[in-house]
Order: structure tokens, then C-alpha cells, then sequence
């Protein structure tokens, strides 16, 4: 994977999709699908978008016993999406499983999407984690912990916070993928995140790529916020 921006379509419907993608007329965006967006538009949603030209991370957070994901990721797999996900929870044997459907429902002469695990949801604190998940270590020994099951199963990377990115490529190297949410420009609302950073912050870390949605789909003009965000992210700004 590239540097990449990925913009999180925080939207419910292909209407609202559509509108949004029709203002950036000349970008080849790579862009998120959700949960909110799929179980509501459906599989229509990803083939509106790839007949745009964009690429898309469809973030579904795969969690099941190994069969029922690896039966799941063999349907995924036929959508041409070029990213997707699992929870690294769902342990070592479900993330094999979800390779290999990936890699079994991908065309023939198709290269299988990259897939990666969810560590720790950008939204928890170190004391929900201990609290409610009965996780005595720190939070990024937990995330770390993850990341390091998710390479041995054979995934391509992981979302995590910025805050263990370097951690993580020391431990696991930099071909090792972190993909990481919670990215807001500095005068932005966190909102419903608690561990968050700055597209510059993301980049002087090392991360592989963003996830960035309010700040520019909420923006009073998406265009110049994706392109006021990619700057700060590639480290171009005036």
C-alpha cells in the first residue's frame, strides 16, 4: 500500500454518496466504507464507487468463528474492494481463516484485497480497556499484542492509534501495515475519539496511511478540506 488518505463516507445512503464523490470530479480518491453505509446500501455501494475509479476499505470488522469469516471474506473477496478488515480479537485462528477465504474468493487473475485487524477501537481509553475488557496490561501492550498475532497469522497489518505506530513497525517492521483512524486538523472536534492526531503528527510517526472523515465530508467545501488534509499529510503545505 501507498501513502495513502482514506476518506471515511460517514453517509447512509448511495444518494448522499453520490452528491459527495460528484465534487471531487478530477481526484482518485481512496475511500472507506463502513458498516452504517454497507448494511444500508448494500453490495451496490462498492460497484457505484469502483465505476468512479476510486479504491475502497470496506471496514465490516469480520468477528466470528473462523468458518462462518472465512466464508464471509470468500464473498468480500469478489467485490474488488482493495482493503479490508477483521478484529484481531477474534484470534489467530480466525484471522488464518480469513486469509485464506480471502485469498480463495479472489478471480482468478485478480490480486487478493490486503487485509488487516482491528487492535484497540480508536474511541477506547486504557480504563475502559481494563475495566470492561479485564485487560491488566497497558493499552499499548494490548494493541502491540495484537499487531504482533496479526503478523503471525499472516495479515497483511493492523488499525491502531498513531500513539503505537512507531512501536509497532520497530517491533513487527515497516512493511507491516498501520492504518490509523482518528486523524482530525487541529481546530477540528474529536467528537467520539480519545486517542487522536494530526495528519502531520500521523506522518512525522510513520504511519501508512489515515483515516479522515468529518473533517472533510462535514466540510463547507469537502474538496478544499481533502486538499488542505492531504498537504498537512504529505507534508506539502505552503
Amino acid at each position: 500500500m501507498n501513502k495513502s488518505l482514506i476518506i471515511a463516507l460517514d453517509f447512509s445512503t448511495l444518494e448522499e454518496v453520490k452528491q459527495f464523490l460528484d465534487g471531487f470530479p478530477n481526484e482518485k480518491l481512496f475511500v472507506k466504507v463502513g458498516m452504517e453505509l454497507f448494511y444500508q446500501a448494500g453490495p451496490s455501494i462498492i460497484q457505484e464507487i469502483k465505476a468512479r475509479g476510486h479504491k475502497i476499505f470496506l471496514d465490516l470488522k469480520l468477528h466470528d468463528i473462523p468458518n462462518t469469516v472465512k466464508q464471509a471474506m470468500k464473498g468480500l473477496a469478489k467485490l474488488d474492494v482493495d482493503l479490508v478488515n477483521v478484529h484481531a480479537s477474534g484470534g489467530k485462528r480466525m484471522m488464518e481463516a480469513a486469509l485464506e477465504g480471502l485469498i480463495e474468493g479472489t478471480p482468478e487473475g485478480k490480486e487478493r484485497p490486503l487485509i488487516i485487524a482491528v487492535t484497540q477501537l480508536t474511541s477506547t481509553t486504557e480504563e475502559e480497556m481494563q475495566a470492561q475488557q479485564r485487560i491488566s496490561i497497558s493499552l499499548e501492550e494490548s494493541v502491540t499484542s495484537y499487531a504482533a498475532l496479526t503478523k503471525e497469522a499472516g495479515l497483511d497489518g493492523v488499525v491502531c492509534s498513531t500513539h503505537e505506530v512507531e512501536r509497532i513497525h520497530g517491533l513487527l517492521g515497516n512493511e507491516f501495515l498501520t492504518v490509523t483512524p482518528g486523524i482530525r486538523m487541529a481546530s477540528d472536534d474529536i467528537h467520539d475519539q480519545k486517542r487522536v492526531a494530526t495528519p502531520e503528527k500521523a506522518r512525522l510517526l510513520g504511519t501508512n496511511a489515515i483515516v479522515v472523515g468529518r473533517s472533510i465530508t462535514k466540510a463547507a467545501s469537502p474538496l478544499e478540506a481533502y486538499k488542505a488534509v492531504n498537504s498537512a499529510w504529505e507534508g506539502t503545505e505552503a
